[in-house]
């Protein structure tokens, strides 16, 4: 899902007229694990970790990129962690309003099997609860490598992208 092209410009033009860039709070990625082996087997420690690593993989490039300021979430992540972010009416908001962050980011990786997984990353306006944008990648295979360069993939060609959401020229 990609919000119009009007509602993402109209963000983008409110956010440089700031001087510095906008403070984005970015929660812990989720799991929603439907695969037959999560119903069986459970949570895995493997899949626990890379959670953990792709949102540091996230934090880190966004900080790099310098397009925005990324906040500390500790002061709510037990809350965070509490909550579905996925499902909680809009609860990231509220916390990261509390941080004081311009943007909230959540994001999903879904398990229909240990071959198919997507990544998924919601980025909303703190001030007005509306979703800004939403980038989905499907991977195949559960290993770091495939949900390192799925990140990758998502911020070079959508999230960081200099022309995305703009339309195509012909």
């Amino acid at each position: 899902m990609k919000m119009p092209f009007i509602v993402a410009l109209a963000f983008v033009i409110a956010t440089s007229a700031r001087a510095d860039p906008p403070k984005v709070a970015v929660f812990d990625f989720e799991l929603v694990d439907t695969s037959l082996q999560g119903e069986v087997y459970g949570a895995r420690l493997d899949e626990r970790d890379r959670l953990i690593r792709a949102g540091d993989q996230l934090r880190k490039e966004l900080a790099d990129s310098g397009k925005f300021t990324v906040v500390d979430v500790a002061p709510v992540n037990a809350a965070a962690h509490g909550s579905n972010l996925q499902a909680c009416g809009g609860c990231e908001v509220r916390f990261a309003e509390q941080l004081g962050a311009d943007l909230a980011i959540t994001g999903v990786v879904q398990k229909v099997s240990n071959l198919i997984l997507n990544m998924n990353i919601y980025l909303r306006d703190v001030h007005t609860g509306q979703i800004v944008t939403a980038v989905s990648a499907d991977l195949r295979g559960n290993t770091d490598e495939s949900w390192s360069r799925a990140m990758s993939y998502l911020l070079r060609n959508r999230l960081l992208a200099p022309n995305y959401g703009a339309p195509m020229q012909q």
